[in-house]
This record gives C-alpha cells, structure tokens and sequence, in this order.
C-alpha cells in the first residue's frame, strides 16, 4: 500500500513539473516585468528564470521524467504482487501508467499551465530556481552525454526552448529562399506579439478625437466627416470621463430614419458602451478578445484609471503586417509652391525646415516642443487638427488642407502670408482634444436634401 502511495505522490510531482515547464515556456517577458514592477512575491526569482529559461526548463523536464519512470517502477512491482501471471502484471502496469501519463501528467497540467502562465510561473519559479542549483551541472552533463551520442553538433543548452527552435527554423528557411523576407518578419512579428503591451501600439491621448455627449446627431456627424473617423469616443465631463463609443452608421440611420432627429436628438441617445483596457495588457490577448467579442475600438485606460488613448484592431494588425497604407499616401514634395502664391508644405515637415524657408524668427520657447509643421499646427490650437483647422505663426496662416494615412491625420498644410501686424489668432479654442464645437462651425446651416 505503500508503494502504492508513493507512485501516487510521485505522479503528483511530475504533474506539477508539467505545469511548471509549460508555465515557463509561455510566460511573457511583458507579464513577468508586470508582475516584477507590481512587487509580487517571488517575482524577482521569475525575472531570472526567464533570464536563461533552457537552464531552468531543462531541469523541469528531467525531474518530470524521474518522477514517472519511478512512478511506472513502483506500479509495476505492486501489480507484481497482486497477479501470478508476470505477462499479466507488465501489461496492467503498462496500461495503467500509459493514461496516468497522458491524461494526469500530459493534458490536465500543461492545460493549467497554458491558461494560468504567470500564475503557475510564479509559484514553480522558486522551487525551480532551488532545483537548478543542484541539479544543473547534473541536466548538462546528460545534454552533453546526448550531444555526444547524437549524429551532428547538437544543441549546448538542450534541445528543449521550442520557441527560439522555430525562430532558427524560420531564419534558415528564408536564407535557404522557402519563404521571403517579409514572410520571415511577418513569423517573428506574430512570436513577439505576446511581449508587446497596448501601451505600445495605441493612438495616445493627445491624438483622440472625441464628442461630448450632449452634442446633437448633426454635429457628431459633421465632425465624422471632417475627421474622417467612423468611430468616435463619447466624453462626459473630460476625456478621462468616456462614457461611449459612437458610430457613423448608427446617426447615419437615425437620421435616415427621423430626419428631425440631427437636431433634436443627442449623442448619448445613439452611442454604444465603450470597451476600456488597461495600458499593460498584452496585444495578443486584447486581438483574441476583440476578435471574440466583436469590436473593433477599445478605450485604453492607464494605471490611475484615466484615459491613455484609443487602440484599434488595425493597429494591433500594423505589429504583425506593417503600416497599412490608403490610395490616399501617395508621394507629395515636402514643400511645394502653389501658382496662387501660397505654399503646400507637409505635416511631417521639421520645423527647423518650416522656419528656414519662409525666414521668419519665432522664440525658441514657441518651438522647442515641437519637431514638425503638423505639431506646430497642433500646439497652436491646443488640439489635434483636422481639415480645415487654421491658426496664425508670425505672419503665416496655416491651414491644415488633407488627411492622410489610415488614422486620419493631417498630410499637408496650405502656408498663406499675411498681414503680419498683430492681431488676434484665427484659431479654435484650446482644448484637450477636438470636439462636434469645431464641426459644427463649419457645417452649413442647413443640410442638404438628398
């Protein structure tokens, strides 16, 4: 009964050594240096495995085989006791020990393993740590053992890291020519998606485009068209206070449906719950989230609970493909002077550039923020520009002309001299983000019939 017992124990083991190399080998170095920054316990142990994880992987794996190789022992001479048939006693063990290793060592653990990664990680990281102590010099000396058996150079730290296995995999079949270049970058991109956050792939706050809940249907619609956004967060009291998402196609059909509802109904009658995130949550699960639940807009929130930016599924689909790019991006000069006698200048155009070329003398302190026309343009009205948006800089009247790119931002300015005595800026109030204010501004006073 007592070799029983500890066959038991020992299946136990090599379940739990199971789960702590599946743990390991799917962790995130982003999940780990959360948990680091956080102050968890025993996370100081986890940031040094995953430091050198064939080491300390390697070690799981040999102590899982020990504990079932002596497991299968155990069952075996027990069954040696209970039949007179040794044939009988051999097959009852075999079969035994086969299910217990699938399914109790096999399936059940690596299953928790996979779904609780940093969980299981964590807790199996000290104990891991203790036991490559001890038995790595063990682990290495039986990997070299194997290499020396092994046809070919074999592997120094084991056979074992599948990861950076495919990644060599995927190197060697681009250089062989199986597969392009930009295959070979599209495979790694998707590995290192599980170590980028949303934090790294979002619109920051500074370029949300956002209305205020008690704007009409008119004006929301207006600022979706001038924008070029389709999907636009709705604000209560600030931009930290989101309360909404809302879409185009939802005003379009009310106001198809009611033409009297543009004006006399609000955002807040036709927006959709928005869907917040936080900033440190890995792209990889925010893209299955979304992809399960249907959205394709998420509001990103930071540690203090306010708004951080807005995040896509394009942009999360940029991390694996690139930039994606609209018939729109196509190649204009930086500076183009127009037969009217003003200036078509790029948004992307350094500021350095912009001043040099219409010669004109700002403060430092008006420029030492800002790096391109676009941002001066920005900084000026306290806001993210849009087309039309305009504002005065020492004589200069800049207006931003044309969107471009999928996100919608300003691609070109139209630069007009002015008088330059001085007067008031012609520029929209200053706010944290553009509003339905400025649309509506520039909406005609009357829609046209269709």
């Amino acid at each position: 009964m007592r070799t029983l017992a500890l066959a038991v124990v020992l299946v136990v083991l090599a379940a739990l050594f199971a789960a702590a190399d599946t743990a390991l080998a799917r962790v995130s170095r982003v999940s780990v240096d959360e948990l680091a920054r956080g102050g968890r316990r025993g996370s100081t142990r986890l940031v040094q495995v995953i430091a050198d994880p064939a080491r300390y992987l390697n070690v799981a794996l040999f102590l899982r085989v020990v504990c079932e190789v002596l497991a299968t022992v155990l069952v075996a001479l027990v069954c040696l006791d209970r039949f007179t048939s040794t044939a009988a006693a051999v097959a009852v063990a075999g079969v035994v020990m086969v299910v217990v290793s699938y399914v109790v060592v096999g399936v059940a653990p690596r299953t928790l393993g996979r779904q609780h990664a940093p969980a299981v990680a964590l807790a199996a990281a000290g104990p891991i740590s203790l036991l490559a102590t001890v038995l790595g010099p063990l682990t290495h000396l039986l990997i070299l053992i194997g290499n020396a058996l092994t046809p070919g150079r074999g592997f120094r730290h084991g056979p074992f890291t599948s990861e950076a296995e495919l990644r060599a995999l995927v190197d060697l079949a681009e250089r062989d020519r199986l597969i392009e270049d930009d295959e070979r970058q599209m495979i790694h991109s998707v590995f290192e998606l599980g170590d980028t956050i949303v934090r790294e792939v979002m619109v920051p706050r500074p370029d949300m485009v956002v209305v205020e809940r008690g704007r009409t249907l008119r004006q929301a619609q207006s600022l979706a068209l001038r924008s070029g956004f389709s999907r636009i967060p709705v604000i209560g009291e600030n931009v930290d206070d989101v309360v909404g998402i809302v879409y185009l196609k939802d005003i379009t059909r009310r106001v198809y449906e009611y033409r009297e509802a543009e004006q006399s109904e609000k955002v807040e009658d036709v927006m959709r719950p928005a869907t917040f995130v936080p900033d440190s949550k890995p792209v990889d699960e925010l893209l299955r989230a979304m992809q399960a639940q249907r959205i394709h807009v998420a509001v990103v929130v930071d540690e203090y609970g306010g708004t951080a930016g807005l995040v896509t599924i394009e942009d999360i689909l940029e991390e694996i493909v690139g930039e994606i790019s609209d018939e729109y991006d196509t190649g204009r000069p930086e500076i183009e002077e127009l037969d009217s006698g003003d200036v078509r200048v790029s948004a992307r155009l350094h500021v350095d550039d912009f001043v040099e070329h219409f010669a004109i003398s700002p403060q430092e302190s008006e420029i030492e923020d800002v790096d391109s026309v676009g941002g001066l343009l920005a900084a000026l009205l306290g806001k993210v520009p849009i087309a039309g948006s305009s504002a005065r800089f020492h004589g200069l009247q800049l207006t931003a002309e044309s969107l471009a790119g999928r996100r919608n931002r300003i691609g070109t300015l139209l630069v007009h001299r002015v008088d330059p005595a001085p007067r008031e800026p012609d520029a929209e109030p200053a706010g944290a983000a553009l509003t339905a204010t400025d649309a509506e501004a520039a909406a005609p006073s009357e829609p046209a019939d269709a």
